[in-house]
């Protein structure tokens, strides 16, 4: 038995371009492809796409995916080395839910007694969090990411150590401003939009359409949507919006 590509498109969630794309570079060609010019998957093809979107929602990039699987022998022992990834990003994430949820709780308290926030034990803000998180999560965009990887290799313990502060910091102020109803495209929301664009842009100059990628990535990314979405649901969306409008407005 075998699926014409808008059939798996339907099934997988995934576009039938992607699945063109996926074609094109050599990692998914469909079974056959018909008289009509219509790819058709089978079996083997749902499993293999399967692994794919595993690997993808882990943060492993396309080039990476394609020798991890060109690499492989037994499906199962693949599926088992993919489900124990899996678990061990279930169980940081859920540090990093905690470590999140108690910023907040914090924050809200020392705001509600009229206080400056107290953190009795600072490492406790990164749990969950490490620089590989986030250099790993870039690597759709290796010229960039080669940038933050000099860049953490340069900086000292407690410059990582504010710079995950700050990270945390800008997603709670958004989570802030979209719970008082400030649209994406905002003045507020673009203040914040602009300071994550320049610290980027220090890095190396970021274009309109490569800034408006790695809004989707927010969103498309799972260990990056789970990490806003851990703050307030609908955040990830929030932000992508956000550097669209920036995108548009102040980078075209």
């Amino acid at each position: 038995m075998d699926w014409p590509i808008a059939e798996v498109a339907r099934m997988s969630g995934v576009t039938a371009r992607t699945l063109r794309h996926y074609d094109e570079i050599g990692l998914l060609p469909p079974a056959r492809i018909g008289a009509n010019g219509h790819r058709y998957y089978e079996e083997r093809q749902l499993l293999r796409l399967q692994q794919i979107l595993v690997l993808r929602a882990l943060g492993v990039a396309l080039p990476e995916i394609g020798r991890i699987l060109s690499a492989q022998v037994d499906e199962v022992d693949a599926l088992r080395g993919h489900h124990q990834r899996l678990l061990a990003e279930r169980d940081r994430l859920e540090v990093l839910a905690g470590t999140v949820s108690r910023t907040i709780a914090e924050l809200e308290q020392s705001r509600k007694d009229g206080n400056p926030m107290t953190i009795n034990r600072p490492e406790n803000l990164f749990e969950g969090v490490t620089p590989s998180h986030y250099e790993d999560n870039m690597r759709d965009y290796p010229e960039l990411a080669q940038e933050v990887g000099r860049r953490a290799a340069t900086m000292s313990q407690s410059d990582a150590d504010t710079a995950h502060r700050e990270r945390t910091a800008q997603m709670i102020r958004l989570a802030e401003l979209m719970a008082v109803g400030h649209p994406a495209d905002a003045d507020l929301v673009q203040a914040e939009i602009d300071i994550q664009y320049r610290a980027l842009a220090e890095l190396r100059p970021v274009s309109a359409e490569e800034y408006r990628a790695l809004g989707r990535s927010v969103v498309d990314n799972e260990t990056w949507r789970a990490a806003y979405e851990a703050i307030a649901p609908g955040l990830a969306a929030y932000q992508r919006d956000a550097i669209e409008a920036y995108a548009t407005d102040r980078l075209n």
